[in-house]
């Protein structure tokens, strides 16, 4: 008697064994465990055996903080030029095209006005997908008009940072909103208009440098890397080793450049709480 039998799979049930199987496990990056993607989902894009936080879109970030349904996105529309007609290996117009593709979104940042936990608040909030979150003209205009309609409502500014940083194809042009951004947080200082900025994985160069690092509170998710130059950058300049978890949000913690980490699971509740605190304006 036989204990098993050899079946033969026609190519029409390989095909669909493949369809049915694909993408239903991811793999953490951090602890390298094999998961499977519905847990990760369910557990806010975290990965549950060691609490390694996924990066995620605009959307999912809106969506996790948010009540449903109140988000409202301001300035939509509004889309990069090419001022210096900029070209590397590919076209800047063409990144750009490429980024609006992948998210589905005009550039780097998107705002608006939305609730957590039914108070008012202004959302600004970076989607890495979208050239690596750079700030050009747009993110940093946009990043102002949230600034702007917080003051004229007297409400929150949170911001949810994940940059790579100035973005190089718009030159001293990007680097100008370093300067624009960080002039209006004093200007919501000066109005006692408070200001949550949250630095997630990865929050570099010209933002780091202006305005996420000027938050009346300054939070970070676990293990986010966060500074102005990336590690290894600073180990070649530098020819030294850098201490372990140098840049991370835990290293930034225990040296006093940001106030608290907080894990996404919690981010809402955190928020929320921290509006109540420093009250209505």
């Amino acid at each position: 008697m036989k204990w098993f039998q050899k079946k033969k799979i026609k190519p029409s049930d390989s095909a669909h064994k493949v369809m049915v199987t694909e993408g239903l496990w991811e793999k953490c990056q951090n602890c390298n465990e094999i998961i499977y993607k519905k847990e990760i989902e369910k557990n806010f894009r975290v990965c549950p055996k060691c609490n390694y936080h996924f990066r995620i879109t605009a959307a999912e970030r809106i969506g996790l903080v948010t009540d449903q349904g109140t988000f409202h996105e301001l300035d939509v529309d509004m889309v990069s030029t090419d001022p210096l007609h900029f070209k590397d290996s590919r076209k800047y117009r063409d990144r750009l095209k490429e980024g609006e593709k992948k998210t589905g979104k005009k550039d780097a940042l998107v705002y608006g006005e939305a609730r957590i936990h039914g108070l008012p608040a202004i959302l600004a909030v970076f989607d890495f997908g979208f050239m690596g979150g750079s700030m050009g003209s747009v993110v940093g205009e946009k990043m102002v008009r949230g600034m702007e309609q917080a003051l004229s409502m007297r409400v929150p500014l949170i911001s949810f940072s994940s940059s790579g940083g100035a973005r190089m194809q718009e030159g001293i042009i990007s680097l100008m909103q370093m300067a624009k951004t960080s002039a209006l947080v004093s200007r919501l200082g000066k109005a006692g208009v408070p200001f949550f900025s949250v630095l997630t994985d990865p929050t570099f160069g010209g933002v780091t440098a202006s305005f996420a690092m000027l938050g009346d509170i300054i939070i970070a998710e676990p293990r986010a890397l966060i500074g102005f130059a990336g590690p290894r950058v600073i180990e070649q300049t530098i020819r030294q080793k850098l201490p372990d978890g140098f840049q991370r949000a835990e290293f930034l913690l225990e040296h006093g450049m940001v106030d608290m980490i907080v894990d996404r699971k919690d981010m809402k509740n955190t928020l929320a709480g921290l509006i109540r605190h420093f009250g209505h304006v």
